[in-house]
């Protein structure tokens, strides 16, 4: 897996007279082997219209640390 997700997964909560409330919930990579993604999620709401919105970065995907850190070293 790439060390810096393509794309941003957000719940997307519309409200009434107020800006949609954007909440970040994951990240999107390309796949290992082949086309396609993996997504990882990091919460998954209970209460939601069903809704997950992908988006590109907005800001260099090497500045995002790795969505999952590399295992610590046992030996060391």
């Amino acid at each position: 897996m790439a060390n810096a997700p393509v794309l941003i997964a957000y719940i997307v909560k519309d409200r009434p007279s107020k800006k949609s409330r954007w909440l970040r919930i994951g990240v999107a990579f390309p796949h290992d082997k082949g086309s396609g993604l993996t997504v990882i999620l990091n919460a998954l709401p209970l209460n939601f219209d069903g809704r997950i919105v992908l988006v590109e970065p907005k800001i260099d995907p090497e500045e995002f640390p790795p969505a999952i850190p590399p295992p610590a070293d046992e030996a060391g």
